[in-house]
């Protein structure tokens, strides 16, 4: 037997598995999608009580309570999905939480327009995320895709709302803008795998 008879022998013509060690399946895919909007929707709730605190006898606070009484809604959608599928939380909650407070407070030290920069930046970041998972998500999944397009949507009206609010008046808005977005995404990363 020639050697690359042999070669042939022990290694036949085969297509690439379906998946690979460290490759996520359907079900890892799905945990990691529900623990980082689990963990964004704390965070987001968490922005929310930090603008109320410097804000809450403003003319906008009306708006931002309804707002975070929306990621409230939301964060017990998804703490229930998490518990109901055996997913494990992020284990970085407690920093979403005061990571989310701090940012909301700075913002709104700095005035309302920044507080609704800061929103504007963070809900354009989470819509995309959210059309990304809409995106991956297979149509057994139709329960799940249906909340979380409603809620993309809710994301996308806070957005509108920071908007006819003054956000792009902020001070240094596009620098403001770019870093929150940046903070956001390292939030996501960090959470899908923490």
């Amino acid at each position: 037997m020639t050697a690359q008879m042999t070669l042939d022998y022990h290694m036949p013509n085969r297509a690439r598995p379906a998946t690979l060690p460290g490759d996520r399946t359907g079900g890892a895919d799905v945990a990691a999608m529900l623990r980082v909007d689990q963990a964004g929707e704390l965070g987001a709730k968490a922005i929310y009580r930090g603008q109320m605190a410097v804000l809450g006898r403003q003319a906008c606070a009306p708006l931002l309570a309804e707002m975070e009484a929306q990621e409230a809604e939301h964060l017990a959608a998804f703490d229930k999905l998490v518990v109901d599928r055996r997913v494990r939380p992020s284990a970085l909650s407690p920093l979403w939480r005061a990571a989310g407070y701090a940012l909301g407070t700075v913002g709104a030290l700095v005035g309302e327009r920044t507080a609704m920069a800061t929103t504007v930046a963070v809900e354009e970041v989470i819509e995309g995320h959210y059309q990304e998972q809409l995106d991956r998500l297979s149509e057994d999944e139709a329960e799940l895709r249906a909340t979380i397009a409603e809620f993309r949507d809710d994301e996308l009206k806070h957005r509108d709302t920071a908007l006819q609010n003054g956000a792009e008046e902020a001070p240094a808005y596009q620098i403001l803008s770019r870093s929150v977005k940046a903070g956001t995404k390292l939030a996501i990363w960090l959470a899908q795998r923490v």
